[in-house]
């Protein structure tokens, strides 16, 4: 979220939902250390888990009030449609992160996740606070937070040989990656989005630009 309206959560709401939503980045940070198959296992377990809770408070109105009670505070409108049914972010980020680890080699996964958790955040607490002059759907301020943090992300991930083009292909994919978060509406969530966007631009970018690499990068820290 980046927005010049305030929206529908409070600023503390949503400092609290983004400090929940950095927790998120234990997920790159373990999968750098882990197998596929068990990072796999592990968030597949968790994404049907959160998907199981997160459905079923529009199932059973007792366990909705219980639920609600506990996080409600931390939910968007749209998170709270009785009819669309939307999921919540946080279940969104956990098949975003199985998606991606199945889709993507390693080190594309990691450079596109870390930047949905530290550059979404950034948006969002940037444009919530300082976003005074609209950009596109939402702030200039929340997208530039968005880029320049992401830039930060792309320069201490990890690369496969720290090749100079290495770098610009990570700095094009946060470009777009900030255009992405700034266009995102409920209709998509951007935890899917945006990391979605950047892994495949990235991967479809070693493969035209470092076609020597593109075979090793499938392979790389497996």
């Amino acid at each position: 979220m980046n927005q010049i309206d305030s929206g529908t959560i409070s600023y503390r709401d949503e400092l609290i939902r983004k400090l929940i939503h950095l927790c998120s980045l234990s997920i790159p940070i373990i999968y750098y250390f882990i197998p596929r198959y068990d990072a796999l296992l592990i968030l597949g377990i968790l994404s049907f888990l959160a998907l199981i809770i997160d459905l079923g408070r529009y199932r059973s109105p007792q366990f909705a009030e219980y639920f609600y009670k506990i996080f409600g505070f931390l939910l968007r409108k749209h998170e709270r449609d009785n009819v669309k049914k939307n999921l919540n972010g946080a279940t969104y980020v956990l098949i975003s992160a199985f998606l991606g680890v199945l889709i993507f080699p390693k080190i594309i996964f990691i450079n596109a996740f870390a930047i949905l958790i530290i550059s979404d955040t950034s948006a969002a607490l940037i444009g919530r606070r300082y976003g005074t002059k609209s950009f596109l759907r939402k702030s200039l301020q929340g997208t530039l937070a968005f880029f320049i943090s992401a830039i930060v992300v792309i320069i201490f991930a990890p690369k496969l040989n720290n090749n100079v083009i290495e770098y610009f292909i990570g700095f094009f994919a946060a470009f777009v990656g900030a255009i992405v978060e700034n266009i995102s509406n409920d209709l998509v969530d951007d935890n899917l989005s945006i990391p979605l966007t950047i892994g495949f631009l990235m991967w479809g970018m070693y493969l035209i630009f470092l076609p020597d690499l593109s075979i090793s990068l499938t392979n790389a820290l497996k």
